[in-house]
């Protein structure tokens, strides 16, 4: 008899909000709007009760902002709870904690690709299992029993391998390739032999990492297409749609977008329209806050991303400043998921400044993807001096003959495109990355 998260919900006793909801057949990202709004707003409370009630850190927070758990009588009124920063978080690893350490059974470190000292994050077995994955995501997460899922991620103090192989294997019964990402025991060859034995029908890994697998693939003359992936998720590292239809081409399946982070767990699913990432609202409340003045900001405007977990008890997160930027999209998809859906612009840390102008590396790659004769595989050198000209250091396709009229003609495209200065620097190999892909460097 396979295991029942529901059934184990209901015998420990969680927190009545979770099962009043999610202790049936229900999906949350069907679920009629309504109801998901009351369910958000008892959820809220209780967290945040929680976190008042046994934390010195929130209780501190709140009492200087001159709030209470009281004073939360509508969704809109978590706008009046203080910010939580990653400065905050750094090197103090038991900081969120609203229970004993005894009952921490798993810590994850960030990458620290943003610099400073380390942010842990902990969980307890109810946490992060029992609550996590109560609410599910059927429409658009649809794996089950029998699906095969390639976890091509790293699994070493990351969350991203872990946590989808939880979701896999825990939540919704299907079989896991615990592939990883990258270590010893996880190079290309090594993957593409398990793709070949087990063949898998669900793959997951970053955008970069598919295309390492899919050279591996290559020069063993061993056609991706062949094995008819019904779903792919790319995570871990951002990529513009012109690099994901490179990707779709080569493994011939539809591949969608998978937001989350360290602090926060999941936070977007991404449809097979392509428009925008639906927001896991059993998970989280998003809120799009403008950079400077931290005021909240109406669907369609541009600021940063802040995010209260609801399923976090044990480690409250409430308001979390993630530092990324986007919009939120209250407009019906075409799938027909009932979730909010929103707009990724990257990361504020990410951001290039080019003559005054604010430039995502992804706008940037958008038009690079877009010429056939580029390969896969690039870096956009910013100068030190806006007098400068962009350099993109970048490797030819396959069976195109490299020429300083190409470089000319490659430059002179993408200079039309973007209205910017560009060199191109024609190589024959760039570094495979073990971890995210670099694909700006800074001379």
């Amino acid at each position: 008899m396979r295991f029942s998260f529901e059934k184990r919900l209901r015998a420990l006793q969680s927190p009545p909000v979770i099962s009043r909801y999610f202790s049936g057949e229900g999906h949350a990202d069907t679920m009629p709007p309504a109801r998901l709004a009351r369910y958000q707003l008892e959820a809220l409370k209780a967290i945040v009760q929680r976190a008042y009630d046994q934390s010195p850190f929130y209780r501190e927070k709140m009492t200087g902002a001159g709030v209470s758990p009281g004073d939360l009588e509508r969704l809109e009124d978590l706008s009046k709870l203080p910010f939580l920063t990653k400065d905050e978080l750094r090197g103090r690893p038991w900081l969120l904690l609203t229970c004993d350490k005894k009952d921490v059974v798993l810590i994850q470190v960030s990458t620290g690709t943003t610099g400073g000292e380390e942010i842990y994050m902990t969980y307890t077995w109810n946490d992060y299992l029992l609550h996590d994955l109560s609410p599910r995501y059927g429409h658009l997460f649809p794996v089950g029993p029998g699906d095969v899922c390639l976890n091509a991620l790293p699994y070493e103090m990351s969350t991203a391998g872990l946590s989808f192989h939880k979701t896999f294997m825990d939540g919704y019964q299907s079989t896991v390739i615990p592939a990883g990402k990258g270590g010893a025991y996880s190079t290309p060859a090594k993957t593409l032999k398990m793709i070949r034995d087990l063949r898998p029908n669900v793959v997951v890994t970053s955008p970069s990492w598919s295309m390492t697998l899919a050279e591996e693939a290559a020069s063993g003359s061993f056609d991706l297409k062949s094995l008819g992936i019904k779903k792919m998720w790319l995570t871990g590292e951002g990529c513009s749609p012109a690099f994901r239809r490179r990707v779709e081409n080569i493994w011939g399946t539809t591949a969608n977008y998978f937001y989350g982070s360290l602090e926060c767990g999941a936070l977007g699913i991404e449809c097979d329209a392509h428009n925008g990432y639906h927001l896991t609202q059993a998970h989280v409340l998003m809120e799009i806050v403008d950079p400077k003045t931290g005021v909240s900001l109406p669907p369609g405007e541009i600021g940063e991303i802040v995010v209260t977990a609801l399923l976090r008890y044990d480690s409250p997160v409430i308001r979390f400043r993630t530092g990324d930027l986007g919009s939120l999209d209250t407009a019906a998809c075409a799938c027909g998921s009932t979730l909010t859906r929103f707009h990724m612009k990257g990361r504020a840390f990410d951001q290039l400044h080019f003559r005054g102008r604010p430039l995502s590396p992804f706008f940037l790659e958008e038009f690079l993807m877009r010429m056939p004769e580029v390969g896969n595989w690039f870096q956009f050198v910013m100068p030190a001096s806006d007098s400068a000209r962009i350099k993109i250091r970048c490797e030819l396709a396959d069976g195109v003959p490299p020429s300083a009229e190409l470089a000319a003609t490659l430059a002179s495209r993408m200079e039309a495109s973007t209205g910017l200065p560009f060199d191109i620097e024609l190589v024959d190999h760039l570094p495979r990355p073990n971890g995210k892909a670099v694909r700006v460097v800074r001379e």
